[in-house]
């Protein structure tokens, strides 16, 4: 979506610039001056006189907050970075693919770790103090190169219950690499403690 903004006041387009971030903060400066067809400089200064801070600030924040309302596991168990959680509804987080990650041969990244990915995303939205992977229906796009950072974007599509369904889009940049639907159940403690007893 390009935003022309045409002749419009400086006053109008920082007040748009202010609206795009606070709906998608994690557009760089770079990305918005596109967007608004004006220079990266006037960017900052419109960032400046908003009070905005740069990405790498509203990434930080973004994430504190996100980590703060985890339920369903462990801020170690996020595979990635978690950028945006808001519990229930949506979820973002990042993934820089290393050496580590992908197959000697190859030099693409292994399956398994895009996966993880994903999958603790769609449980990280889950509003219990527990939560598993019931079913997923996947899709491998296209392989991911050493190098890439991948986005993973998911969304409850719908609850019943202590049954989720959860949509989770990775992408590369603005290609998608991988989609799939997750069933994750939530578990309360109880439950637990009554199968440990069976």
């Amino acid at each position: 979506m390009v935003i022309l903004m045409g002749r419009k006041s400086k006053e109008e387009r920082r007040k748009v610039l202010g609206e795009e971030l606070s709906k998608h903060p994690f557009f760089t400066d770079d990305e918005l001056a596109e967007r608004f067809k004006v220079s990266v400089s006037t960017i900052r200064l419109d960032r400046g006189e908003l009070g905005i801070p740069e990405l790498r600030e509203r990434t930080r924040a973004v994430a504190q907050e996100a980590y703060l309302t985890l339920k369903s596991l462990d801020d170690q168990e996020v595979i990635g970075e978690l950028l945006e959680l808001v519990v229930g509804e949506r979820a973002c987080s990042k993934l820089k693919i290393d050496e580590s990650m992908v197959l000697a041969k190859a030099r693409v990244a292994r399956g398994h770790y895009l996966f993880a990915q994903a999958n603790s995303l769609a449980i990280a939205l889950v509003d219990a103090p527990m939560a598993l992977t019931g079913s997923v229906e996947l899709k491998f796009i296209r392989p991911v190169q050493l190098g890439e950072v991948v986005v993973a974007v998911g969304t409850v599509l719908n609850r019943k219950r202590n049954k989720y369904t959860v949509q989770i889009s990775v992408q590369v940049g603005t290609e998608e690499v991988l989609l799939g639907n997750w069933v994750i159940f939530a578990i309360e403690r109880s439950d637990v403690r009554e199968t440990e007893r069976e």
